[in-house]
């Protein structure tokens, strides 16, 4: 008869769900090879991968609780303790400073075995990322067990998790075509301003806003590979934006005074006032020679109508982008239920093979 190796799986996770993104670039780890050894050096520790991207760090590891010498996380102080390892590992490899700590334990998820077969294959399938049925996550996936294995810090257990749920994702996201036409609302925003005034890289474009919809904008900016200026509330917001989503990081009252020079403004805030009004920008915009499109894309309006009234400006609102992504989103929430069905006819199967290992 085989004998079973005793393991656990942990999954440690900080995602755009609980974190704002421009904070979540504090959680990246700078140094990803640096991180895999620093986490493999926790006791009880024998595997590990990380996935990391603009909207996601998590931490997969395996505990072996064969070993004499390893915390026996079966017990609940025992995982408790590798759990503050972790998170030690996680601030001493990262830029988290004092107000993350303060917070990690409402910040960071932290789940195991079943559970985390659970989240990977959601994962992978499109339906935890910030545009349902992105195939983009999936790709992440691919590439960090890829780099893993390069590096040695996976093993036997968590190749055969992530291949089994990259192999099972790929063949749901065919049969239930959840990524087929995917488009983001940044996707559609600059259909939008391609169509009215084109958009090209020698156009001067800033974005306004740090949050969700800002960064599906940033996306599809990085993807055209058109620079832009991005600019919020506080610089530090727009650094750390922009050092997971590109983009050049601008002080606003530099935004302000230097208004007349962008040929084309996005603005993605979640502010209850105007961002921009006529009052503020009426003096730098009246010797501006030629036009100026802005798309405000912010619930509620960020941008005052009135500033229609100066020469050259085009403004163009949320309504206008967000019927198309409204349309593509329910017809995506139609497929979601079909997804979730497979993965749970798949999650036991899944289990018992892990637990076969």
């Amino acid at each position: 008869m085989l004998s079973e190796v005793k393991f656990d799986v942990l999954n440690a996770r900080v995602t755009f769900k609980n974190v704002p993104l421009h904070s979540l670039s504090r959680f990246a780890f700078n140094d990803i090879n640096a991180a895999y050894d620093a986490f493999k050096k926790i006791p009880g520790v024998d595997e590990c991968i990380i996935i990391q991207t603009s909207s996601r760090v998590e931490i997969f590891t395996v505990s072996n609780l064969e070993n004499d010498d390893s915390t026996d996380a079966r017990r609940p102080e025992g995982k408790g303790l590798i759990i503050n390892q972790m998170k030690e590992t996680w601030q001493n490899n990262s830029s988290i400073e004092q107000i993350d700590i303060d917070h990690f334990d409402q910040t960071l998820e932290v789940f195991k075995d079943d559970d985390v077969y659970l989240h990977l294959l959601r994962l992978a399938c499109g339906l935890d990322s910030v545009v349902v049925g992105k195939q983009e996550v999936y790709d992440e996936i691919k590439k960090s067990l890829e780099d893993s294995k390069k590096s040695g810090s996976s093993g036997k257990i968590l190749n055969k998790l992530f291949d089994s749920v990259i192999r099972l994702a790929s063949s749901i996201r065919d049969s239930t075509e959840i990524s087929k036409d995917v488009v983001s609302l940044g996707d559609i925003a600059l259909n939008l301003i391609e169509e009215k005034v084109g958009l090209d890289a020698k156009k001067k474009v800033l974005l306004i806003g740090t949050g969700e919809t800002a960064a599906m904008v940033a996306k599809t900016l990085g993807q055209k590979q058109i620079p832009f200026q991005v600019t919020s509330k506080t610089i530090d917001r727009s650094t750390n934006f922009s050092q997971i989503l590109g983009g050049t990081p601008m002080e606003f009252a530099d935004v302000l005074a230097g208004f007349d020079k962008f040929n084309i403004i996005i603005v993605a805030t979640t502010a209850d006032y105007f961002v921009i009004d006529l009052e503020r920008i009426k003096l730098v915009m009246q010797e501006k020679k030629k036009g100026t499109l802005i798309l405000d894309l912010s619930e509620p309006r960020a941008v005052e109508e009135s500033i229609m009234e100066l020469p050259g400006i085009k403004l163009l609102f949320r309504d206008q982008v967000a019927e198309i992504y409204e349309e593509n989103t329910k017809l995506k929430s139609g497929i979601v239920p079909a997804v979730e069905k497979i993965i749970s006819k798949e999650l036991p199967i899944l289990s018992a093979s892990m637990k076969r290992i």
